[in-house]
């Protein structure tokens, strides 16, 4: 007897209905072009007005001069956006009743019909849902410094594992514990690739201590990884870790200083969950006199020219 053939899956997966797309983004996924996918927790969460606006303003553009169409996502009035407008983005900076929106709370914002910036593993999750596989990001969220007796650990890493999307960052925040984040994607199956170094880098810095578990050195290279991966079937995403250029960083040997500052007074504070990942960033910008928002900034842009690269070498492995 003969096994009967699968059908075979769509190169372009119908995006769920529930999503509102721009007709930009529709047209490029109808046609099979490459789209990058753009959170929005960095918006009305990661940085002040009006450097938020201007900045997704200008990694869009970098997108676009790159040869993709860039899509940032977010829940307004509770429908998922794929995809904004200069109102939108407005809207996103400047109102204060966004929720910082992870997986856990996109139904509940729907629901209620408000609006939701979407974390790095919401985005993921609705950028599958469209039918996007490449998301650029600042840093990824992680294991947080004293997990093994608060059990804080981003929602991130279990996306990862879970949702086919690869995401492209600086590596991991820099705030967080590095290596039992490394250990913890291991643990999950997420492959986590450097691009053009041997070492993790830490966000705000090239250099964090850590060898880079797999080194890439073209963005052809992590498509075909990306491809390889999932032709192979093996559920889940890819961490892409891409150095902050030199001449932008800010040294490993400072910014210890500055974390350990505003991890003490965080805590001091008594602030916790889902409100220490702005709270930390806020807090190191002040302490750097600003310096750690350029970095922020220019490590995005940094990133959103790979991502462009990476989207434009996988689109054409159909």
């Amino acid at each position: 007897m003969t096994t009967p053939t699968p059908a075979p899956t769509p190169a372009t997966p119908v995006p769920h209905p529930r999503l509102v797309l721009t007709d930009e983004v529709r047209e490029a996924l109808r046609d099979g072009r490459p789209v990058v996918a753009l959170e929005s927790t960095i918006i009305s969460h990661g940085m002040p007005y009006p450097q938020n606006v201007q900045m997704a303003v200008e990694v869009e553009q970098i997108i676009r001069d790159g040869g993709a169409v860039p899509a940032t996502i977010a829940v307004l009035h509770g429908r998922p956006h794929i995809g904004l407008t200069q109102a939108d983005l407005e809207l996103l900076a400047t109102a204060p009743d966004v929720t910082k929106a992870s997986v856990r709370d996109l139904a509940y914002v729907i629901a209620r019909g408000t609006h939701g910036a979407t974390t790095v593993a919401a985005t993921m999750r609705l950028a599958a849902l469209a039918g996007i596989r490449t998301f650029v990001t600042g840093g990824i969220g992680g294991v947080h410094r004293g997990a093994p007796t608060t059990f804080d650990i981003s929602a991130d890493l279990t996306e990862l594992a879970a949702t086919g999307v690869a995401v492209i960052s600086a590596g991991v925040k820099s705030i967080l514990d590095i290596g039992l984040t490394l250990e913890t994607l291991e643990t999950l199956g997420v492959p986590v690739l450097t691009y053009g170094t041997d070492e993790f880098p830490a966000f705000y810095s090239r250099r964090s201590g850590f060898t880079s578990p797999m080194r890439v050195d073209s963005p052809a290279e992590i498509a075909a990884v990306m491809h390889a991966r999932w032709d192979l079937g093996i559920p889940g995403g890819l961490s892409i870790a891409n150095p902050v250029p030199e001449d932008e960083e800010v040294p490993a040997e400072r910014m210890d200083g500055v974390i350990a500052q505003a991890l003490a007074e965080m805590d001091k504070a008594g602030i916790t969950g889902k409100d220490t990942t702005p709270y930390l960033l806020g807090r190191i910008v002040e302490l750097t006199g600003g310096e750690s928002l350029r970095t922020n900034i220019a490590l995005v842009k940094n990133n959103a020219r790979l991502g462009a690269r990476i989207a434009v070498e996988y689109a054409k492995l159909g």
